[in-house]
C-alpha cells in the first residue's frame, strides 16, 4: 500500500466537500486525512486528501476525482517537492507535580500552551506529521485527555506548479 496527498482546486460550493468525501466512500476508498479551506480568492476551496492504496488504486481515485464538476484541478503533492504541515492540540492531564516537565517538552518541540487550568494544560503544535507523532510519544508517561489533529495541508514549492484560474 502506498500513501499519496492530492491537492484539489474546487469551486467554493454548498455541499463540494461531501460530493468528494462521498465519492471516496461509494468507490470504497480510503481517506486518511481531508482538509478544506478557502484560497486567496473566496471562489476557490484547496482540499488536501491523504489517502493510501495499490498504484492503480490512487490512479483511479485521481481519474474519478477530475470528473467531478467543482473540480477545477488537481495535483498530487510530492513529499520531495512540497511544504506539509499538521496542527495538532493536545489536553495533557498535569497537576502542579508535573507541570513543568510537559511544558519543557512541549518547548523543545516549539508548540504552545494555549491554556493551563489546575490540572491540565492544553498544548498547540504545528509540524509534519512525524513531529507531531515524535511528540506524542514522549507524552506516553502522561494521560493525554483529548486529542484534535487536522490533518495535512500541503502546498507545492515554488512556482512553476501554481494554478491559475479565471
Amino acid at each position: 500500500m502506498k500513501k499519496k496527498v492530492f491537492q484539489l482546486l474546487v469551486d467554493n460550493t454548498p455541499g463540494v466537500l461531501s460530493r468528494i468525501s462521498g465519492l471516496f466512500t461509494r468507490r470504497g476508498y480510503n481517506i486518511e486525512s481531508i482538509t478544506a479551506g478557502q484560497t486567496a480568492d473566496p471562489k476557490y476551496t484547496r482540499i488536501t486528501i491523504v489517502t493510501s492504496g495499490e498504484d492503480d488504486v490512487l490512479i483511479q481515485i485521481r481519474k474519478q476525482v477530475e470528473k467531478l464538476v467543482d473540480v477545477r484541478d488537481v495535483k498530487e503533492l510530492k513529499p520531495d517537492d512540497s511544504v506539509f504541515s499538521e496542527l495538532a492540540l493536545i489536553k495533557v492531564r498535569a497537576d502542579i507535580s508535573s507541570r513543568q516537565n510537559v511544558i519543557s517538552l512541549s518547548e523543545i518541540f516549539k508548540a504552545t500552551i494555549e491554556d493551563v487550568s489546575p490540572e491540565s494544560l492544553i498544548i498547540e503544535m504545528t509540524g509534519s506529521s512525524q513531529k507531531i507523532d515524535a511528540f506524542l510519544a514522549l507524552l506516553e508517561g502522561y494521560e493525554i485527555l483529548e486529542l484534535a489533529r487536522t490533518g495535512i495541508a500541503g502546498l507545492g514549492r515554488g512556482i512553476e506548479n501554481v494554478t491559475f484560474l479565471d
